[in-house]
């Protein structure tokens, strides 16, 4: 009783935190003609609602797609309209068709500011809590700390309540995946991550992790047996999934292209905005994006993001783990993130999900990759003047972290799951002994790094010749650690070779 009555105090401190940011402002708030991210998800229900499902995703005089047309697959679509229908009971001016355009009053913001809480409070939060509990050879209280500090994330809470948007459905709909095929409930567990995928295209990012530990579980057990009838199961279960959620959308060709068309954008090219990716950060110094055209642009960045992943998803196919696919899961997201084609800023946070995953194991390293993803938003924080909540937010998370780890005592080799490695180097290079020791100095400057950027973005005016300095910057440093951090969860898998025994499970 105690342990849920503890669990029960810290989902309501993570409730308290997302309703506080949420009070503070939202996405576009007062600025046309666009109004920001907010009036996209409002939009979105005023499209699902007054026009017929044929016409969500095509451009029209109803629809124009230049003004937040939809870009989600169909159940975002779904999710909008069931919204709409509850705000048509309490306000119909809030979703009228045209007029409602940049809507904003008190009690539409408090609905708008509801449904996210709901959602966390039906998908998300639910899962965070049971994945928690379910942690084996941990103790009750650290099974708390966990939770607390899963949901004290401050980059989620950030960009779900202050700059406005949905990312707890899909992320939630993945880590009820990840539970269901980690406790051998695959046909659950597949259908979980099909509704991710359903939800937002980019859960893309998690579909390879997925897909390799479910093929290597079907060869444990033998193609020619068991392993055979599980494969043929978790077939038709993804695609009766697709089917049920795209049916409106395969009455015809030109629809299905139409939707398809609106999730993949390649027409946008390489990359949009400053993002913390490779792409972004090398256009600073050779302008890539002109140089090339865009099919080899887009070729260079699949071949970048497919051979950066694979031997990743060889040895989950090889060695099948729960612990495998977890880091794995980090490795494949990073890849996309850092390497993929059209990334947005906010897709850090598919990264940062399966990092929280591991938070109990590499409490160190988790902690710094999480505040090096929220510092990565920095620019978009700023624009939606989200820079006290992120600062307090960041600070209450950092402070969980170390209360309830003791992250600064957990950076030996061992604690930091690189005694494998290490060994093996010490063969060739005996006095290999400092990798550790490199590590906390590594931690030191990128920390230090972070806080002199922040206080140099807030307090200082960029030269008239370079007004994104402090954006480009931001982008730059947080690149690196992210380049550092792909190369040391890389390192955790392949050299992993007792992950199938020694782990801490899911039960």
């Amino acid at each position: 009783m105690e342990k849920w009555y503890l669990m029960t105090i810290v989902v309501l401190i993570g409730l308290t935190v997302r309703w506080t940011v949420s009070l503070n402002s939202y996405s576009g708030a007062g600025k046309p003609p666009m109004f920001g991210d907010y009036e996209a998800q409002r939009h979105w229900q005023e499209i699902t609602f007054n026009l017929p499902v044929k016409q969500w995703y095509f451009n029209s005089s109803d629809n124009n797609l230049q003004y937040w047309g939809l870009d989600y697959p169909p159940l975002t679509a779904y999710h909008s309209l069931l919204c709409a229908y509850v705000a048509k009971f309490i306000n119909p001016d809030w979703i009228a068709l045209h007029t409602s355009r940049g809507y904003e009053s008190q009690a539409h913001k408090l609905f708008m500011r509801t449904t996210v809480l709901i959602a966390d409070l039906l998908i998300y939060i639910p899962a965070v809590v049971l994945y928690c509990c379910c942690l084996k050879d941990i103790s009750t209280k650290k099974k708390i700390a966990n939770a607390l500090c899963i949901l004290l994330y401050p980059g989620l809470i950030l960009i779900d309540y202050g700059h406005f948007q949905y990312n707890s459905v899909s992320l939630g709909f993945a880590l009820w995946g990840v539970l269901g095929v980690s406790c051998d409930w695959d046909l659950l567990g597949s259908l979980a991550f099909c509704l991710a995928i359903n939800y937002k295209q980019m859960e893309l990012y998690h579909s390879l992790p997925f897909f390799c530990f479910l093929l290597g579980k079907c060869f444990k057990k033998g193609l020619k047996g068991k392993g055979f009838v599980l494969l043929v199961k978790l077939a038709c279960t993804v695609v009766a999934s697709f089917v049920l959620c795209w049916l409106p959308f395969f009455t015809e060709r030109e629809q299905t292209l139409q939707v398809l068309r609106r999730l993949f954008p390649v027409d946008r090219g390489l990359f949009e905005d400053k993002v913390a990716n490779i792409w972004c950060s090398f256009n600073v110094f050779l302008k890539i994006r002109d140089i090339l055209p865009r099919h080899i642009q887009l070729i260079m960045s699949f071949c970048f993001t497919f051979l950066s992943l694979l031997p990743a998803c060889i040895k989950l196919i090889l060695q099948p783990s729960s612990k495998g696919f977890k880091f794995t899961l980090v490795s494949c997201a990073l890849s996309f993130f850092l390497f993929s084609f059209q990334v947005h800023e906010k897709s850090i946070l598919l990264v940062s999900l399966p990092v929280c995953l591991v938070l109990s194991e590499i409490p160190f390293m988790s902690t710094w990759f999480l505040l090096v993803s929220t510092f990565s938003l920095l620019p978009l924080l700023l624009k939606d003047e989200l820079l006290m909540p992120s600062v307090v937010t960041t600070m209450a998370f950092f402070i969980a972290c170390v209360t309830s780890f003791s992250i600064f005592e957990k950076t030996s080799e061992e604690e930091l799951q690189l005694k494998s490695f290490s060994i093996s180097v010490r063969k060739y290079l005996p006095c290999f002994t400092f990798l550790s020791r490199m590590i906390q100095y590594l931690f030191l400057i990128s920390v230090i790094t972070m806080v002199l950027l922040t206080l140099m973005t807030v307090t200082l005016d960029p030269p008239q010749k370079l007004p994104d300095l402090f954006s480009v910057l931001v982008c730059f440093v947080s690149c690196l650690n992210f380049l550092f951090f792909l190369v040391y969860f890389n390192i955790i898998i392949m050299w992993d070779s007792k992950s199938g025994r020694n782990q801490k499970k899911i039960s």
